[in-house]
């Protein structure tokens, strides 16, 4: 499968290893409308863990582009309540990387 950034293969390796069912990317929420109700904003997070029921949303990102990110977050959980979306930061993914020995931390520059 081929994802966006090394994050995300590193963090789908997780999940395959501890045999957690994931969809990468499977739906887009809509964050703005148009005049004539057309989409104008999206968000799609990266990972959905179905038995579960919570989104995923991996960044590695500088922080101006992490801000954008978060409010697209903070609008989604506006407009959608019962969605759960939790973001994972490069410290964290590092976190992952170091604690389930995943490979080397610069995999996860960028």
């Amino acid at each position: 499968m081929a994802f966006a950034h090394e994050s995300e293969r590193l963090f789908a390796e997780l999940l395959d290893f501890y045999e957690v069912a994931w969809e990468y990317e499977p739906v887009e929420f809509v964050l703005a409308w148009r005049e004539d109700g057309t989409r104008l904003a999206g968000f799609r997070p990266d990972f959905y863990l179905p038995e579960h029921d919570i989104y995923f949303e991996l960044t590695t990102l500088r922080q101006d582009l992490v801000t954008a990110k978060n409010r697209k977050v903070r609008r989604l959980a506006e407009l959608y309540p019962d969605v759960t979306v939790r973001v994972l930061y490069r410290k964290d993914i590092a976190s992952l990387v170091e604690k389930y020995k995943l490979g080397s931390r610069s995999r996860l520059a960028g």
